[in-house]
């Protein structure tokens, strides 16, 4: 394979992953029909995993630390732009957290380490107008949270996992963790985070997945 082949692969294989996902939508496949509370931990239609599949567009962007950036802006007081070294001397947190792919999996009691979106949002200040956020990645990946599922305790804008420095493949130098919602809410190699005042939906959200993504009441689809 020469490497004016590959663009024209990879671009098929993106293309196939899209329209698989996007069939499943319009299928509504994985739907149960049932919703749950909170208390029960695995949520409607998931299955519990130990290992931690990998899922992506076929694209796995290499991000070295030395050239990675975090530009934060939109309807803040304080926008800010953060290299490795400066996102690093911020204070740090652990925090585990359970997760929940729309694709049926859950995996259980994560232990991710970085800087919790709380501490990000009383340093950038949110204007009074901003409702939502959307988070850019480096692949050209987006997804939208509200500011009020962003702000949640348990958000943390992650390097690390289990102890170790988070993977590529798993979205690393730096990814969103939202918990509380279907993982691709979590974006991947996080270059981006933008506060609007009106809501703006990102890739799977235009495709037929859920806006908003609670997997206790099964949002999977729109």
């Amino acid at each position: 394979m020469t490497d004016d082949d590959k663009p024209g692969l990879i671009g098929a294989i993106k293309e196939k992953l899209i329209a698989t996902k996007e069939k499943w939508a319009k299928d509504g496949r994985l739907l149960t029909g049932q919703a749950a509370e909170r208390s029960e931990r695995l949520p409607p239609g998931q299955r519990l995993v130990k290992d931690w599949p990998v899922l992506d567009l076929g694209v796995q962007p290499s991000v070295p630390t030395d050239v990675w950036r975090l530009d934060v802006d939109g309807a803040v007081v304080n926008p800010l732009s953060w290299g490795w070294q400066e996102f690093m001397a911020q204070p740090q947190v652990d925090d585990v957290s359970d997760i929940h792919c729309v694709t049926a999996w859950s995996r259980y009691d994560n232990r991710w380490t970085g800087v919790s979106a709380q501490y990000l949002l009383a340093l950038v200040q949110p204007r009074p107008e901003a409702r939502h956020v959307v988070l850019h990645a480096y692949d050209g990946y987006t997804t939208n949270v509200t500011l009020e599922n962003f702000a949640a305790p348990d958000v943390v804008i992650a390097h690390g996992w289990e102890g170790r420095p988070l993977s590529r493949e798993h979205g690393g130098p730096v990814r969103l963790i939202v918990p509380q919602y279907y993982f691709w809410k979590s974006a991947k190699w996080l270059k981006r985070i933008e506060f609007r005042a009106d809501d703006k939906p990102g890739f799977w959200e235009v495709r037929g997945y859920h806006n908003e993504g609670d997997p206790w009441k099964e949002d999977r689809y729109s």
